[in-house]
């Protein structure tokens, strides 16, 4: 009637989005004034991407100068 505590551990071990490729681990907070994060969204619907990607992206080609 009752799940066992193993029984429990074994099913919630797997929870969560399964990881695809190297897994990111670090997270940053950014704060953006309101017409930046105007500017942001727009460039997302423009590209069809998503904000962390595109703010992965600029990240990058700062790292390439």
């Amino acid at each position: 009637m009752f799940a066992t505590k193993k029984l429990v551990k074994k099913m919630t071990s797997k929870a969560g989005r399964p990881i695809v490729g190297k897994p990111k681990i670090n997270d940053i907070k950014v704060r953006l004034g309101d017409a930046m994060h105007k500017n942001l969204l727009e460039y997302c619907v423009e590209h069809d991407t998503i904000k962390v990607e595109a703010i992965r992206q600029g990240i990058q080609l700062l790292l390439n100068q």
